[in-house]
């Protein structure tokens, strides 16, 4: 039950962290300045950075304790959770890190004319982390409730 609760505490952070970030910060980052942007954006990826790949190590090691405990239907469930995590990280890692590298350039030396492509491409690789994490969270969560309905 603990690595349980663990799991369904990680991928709840993970999944509301990015929501957050979609339903609250996207949308202020399309209706600020430019430059402001790309400085808040900067500094909030400094600050992002340990916090967030530690969210997803812990909800990625907890799920997949889940799968490895677990059998049948249950371990199929937590390893799709699992799975989901990690495409969260990865698309992380080969999509929105390398435009955050490129942000980061572009505070000191200013955006390139295609800027907006290229910051439209960090927020679909957002969006499409988010989706991953909410569908682990799902996941998750009904592992949890299938798992109570059992031990009644």
């Amino acid at each position: 039950m603990l690595i349980r609760s663990l799991a369904l505490l990680t991928t709840g952070l993970l999944a509301g962290a990015f929501g957050y970030g979609a339903a609250n910060l996207v949308p202020t980052f399309h209706r600020v300045p430019l430059q402001m942007r790309l400085e808040f954006h900067t500094e909030l990826m400094q600050n992002n950075s340990i916090s967030m790949q530690a969210t997803m190590a812990a909800a990625a090691l907890s799920c997949l304790a889940v799968a490895v405990l677990a059998t049948g239907r249950h371990r199929v469930v937590a390893a799709a959770a699992t799975a989901l995590v990690i495409a969260s990280f990865a698309i992380t890692r080969l999509g929105n890190v390398p435009i955050n590298h490129q942000i980061n350039r572009w505070v000191l030396e200013g955006a390139p004319a295609d800027y907006a492509a290229i910051l439209t491409r960090w927020d679909m690789f957002h969006f499409l982390r988010t989706g991953t994490a909410l569908a682990a969270f799902v996941l998750v969560i009904v592992l949890v409730v299938r798992a109570s309905r059992v031990a009644e």
